[in-house]
């Protein structure tokens, strides 16, 4: 305790030894040090945190954060609070212990395990409607980017009194947490159509929280012929100029491709028909009259043969010239013919016509000309005159102006570059020097609190006087220096054991005046004379003062 209680007032006279500056030097790296531990021991003692639920719809969660403050277990929110994490080494439990807080169970095919064999058929079709509409909507959420899901089916009833079959249709509603892309909505659409019979991706509609329709009933998926076209664009673009820039060089070429993709959807049916070589007779009708009189000689009757019209001569032998009669044959022949019916779905994406324009630096002319850089770009680009397309070639001279800015751009790019790693090796020498600087005081600090008093020891005479601290009780004029044996009991004295042989635990004062000479001269010879009364007058001397 003494020595806690020694190290203390040394720590204290050393720091009022500080001047301003190196206090407040002194006190900054405590506070960096003070705060650099709690730091760490944070950082050490706070436990691993891993998900225990992800896209908790907020009922839930809410759920599961009263169970965990019941069990009084750490957790975290992220993601708007749809992400609850917890320490690594609680997940299993906290799992076993909140799952029945979840309500993915409720839903689905589960919904059939409680249905009793006393329920009618409209409770069985609801309920197995329900049951799909809740294994898509689950399904659907484990896309990613889509925390909850609804889909709701609209399935027609079928009865035998109308001929017009009506088609199923379905609706999903979607919560996102990004923006779902063309792919991601057509997979849901694709993925809701193929799990109804009858259901068509025409037929599906999908429309997230901010209102927005990413999939409309008979239109497709929203943005899905712009997202084609763009798609082709980029594809032919990049395949004409990748030809070009081998052929002409790199930067000889610009390449613009634009596309006329078809946004509209629909059905088309056309019937065709054709007569075969041999066709077979279907149907044949013959209708024949006679006529007596009222014809000449050499006159004519008309008939019909089959599909054609024949006459027949009044003489012939299709009747008695002589007599006037004649006789009438008519006849009609169904033949076999050929029946195409085509059913074509018109889907959005469709390409009606693209055109090509291709900007040819006028130097690169030298290598090919108009012709044939517009026959390789049509060959690349799968041009078909018969649908529109077009293809446009022109030889310009280039500007140099953009290769100028990019010429500088990349200089003051690396300029500045140049300029960030300066100022971050700076920095760094800043942080080693003052790391530095905070240790060496730190050392000092430690050095001088631990730092021990040491007598000193001070030469007269030729002789070594040892320092007493605090200096001897008595009288002043005492505490010069003498022979050791001038002064009777000094041996025996605590402290003068462990000194040197002619030194006397005494103060050398640090000027010498007359009057303390002659009262040096005046102990010397009073000591000299009777020791035994000096010694007396010494000691009741010293019992006074440490009295007082």
């Amino acid at each position: 305790m003494k020595r806690l209680n020694g190290a203390g007032t040394r720590l204290l006279a050393t720091i009022r030894e500080f001047t301003v500056a190196q206090r407040t030097i002194a006190i900054i790296g405590v506070a960096v040090l003070v705060l650099g531990g709690i730091a760490l021991a944070n950082a050490v003692g706070k436990p691993t945190m891993t998900p225990l639920y992800s896209n908790l719809p907020a009922s839930e969660a809410s759920a599961v954060v009263a169970q965990l403050q019941k069990d009084k277990v750490q957790y975290d929110l992220t993601d708007g609070g749809s992400t609850i994490l917890v320490p690594a080494g609680s997940v299993d439990a906290e799992r076993l212990a909140t799952a029945t807080l979840l309500s993915s169970g409720a839903g689905g095919y589960s919904l059939l395990d409680s249905m009793g064999v006393t329920a009618s058929q409209f409770q069985q079709d609801v309920t197995f409607k329900r049951a799909i509409e809740g294994e898509l909507a689950k399904t659907i959420e484990s896309i990613q980017g889509v925390s909850a899901a609804s889909v709701q089916l609209a399935i027609p009833e079928q009865t035998v009194f109308s001929d017009e079959k009506q088609s199923p249709t379905a609706s999903v509603f979607v919560n996102t947490a990004s923006t779902l892309t063309s792919a991601q909505v057509g997979a849901v659409v694709h993925l809701v159509s193929a799990a109804y019979p009858g259901l068509t991706d025409t037929n599906v509609s999908v429309v997230d929280q901010r209102g927005n329709t990413l999939s409309a009933v008979g239109g497709g998926t929203a943005g899905a012929a712009s997202d084609q076209a763009s798609d082709y664009e980029a594809r032919t673009r990049d395949a004409v100029q990748t030809m070009l820039d081998k052929v002409l060089g790199p930067g000889q070429a610009m390449v613009t491709v634009a596309a006329d993709v078809s946004r509209s959807s629909g059905t088309k049916r056309s019937e065709t028909y054709t007569t075969p070589s041999q066709a077979p007779v279907l149907s044949e009708s013959t209708n024949e009259q006679t006529y007596n009189g009222g014809a000449a000689n050499g006159g004519a009757a008309s008939g019909v043969l089959g599909n054609d019209t024949t006459s027949i001569p009044a003489g012939g032998a299709a009747g008695t010239g002589s007599s006037g009669k004649y006789v009438s044959k008519q006849g009609v022949k169904n033949n076999g013919v050929d029946k195409t019916v085509t059913d074509e779905t018109i889907v959005p994406g469709t390409l009606n016509r693209q055109t090509i324009a291709v900007a040819v630096n006028t130097p690169a002319g030298a290598i090919a000309s108009t012709a044939q850089i517009s026959q390789l770009v049509s060959n690349a680009a799968g041009v078909n005159t018969a649908r529109g397309d077009s293809v446009s070639v022109n030889f310009l001279p280039f500007s140099n102006a953009a290769a100028k800015q990019a010429a500088a751009a990349l200089a003051q790019s690396q300029k500045d570059a140049g300029a960030a790693q300066t100022t971050e090796i700076i920095t760094t020498a800043i942080k080693v020097v003052g790391g530095l600087l905070l240790l060496i005081l730190l050392f000092v600090l430690l050095k001088k609190l631990f730092k021990r008093e040491e007598p000193a020891a001070t030469a007269v005479d030729g002789g070594v006087l040892g320092v007493v601290p605090g200096g001897l009780p008595g009288d002043p004029a005492l505490l010069g220096a003498g022979a050791p044996g001038q002064l009777g009991g000094w041996a025996g004295m605590p402290g003068a054991q462990g000194l040197p042989a002619g030194i006397a635990p005494t103060e050398v004062l640090p000027t010498a005046d007359p009057a303390y000479a002659q009262m040096q001269a005046d102990v010397d010879a009073l000591a000299g004379g009777d020791p035994a009364q000096t010694a007396e007058y010494l000691r009741v001397l010293m019992g006074e003062r440490s009295r007082a």
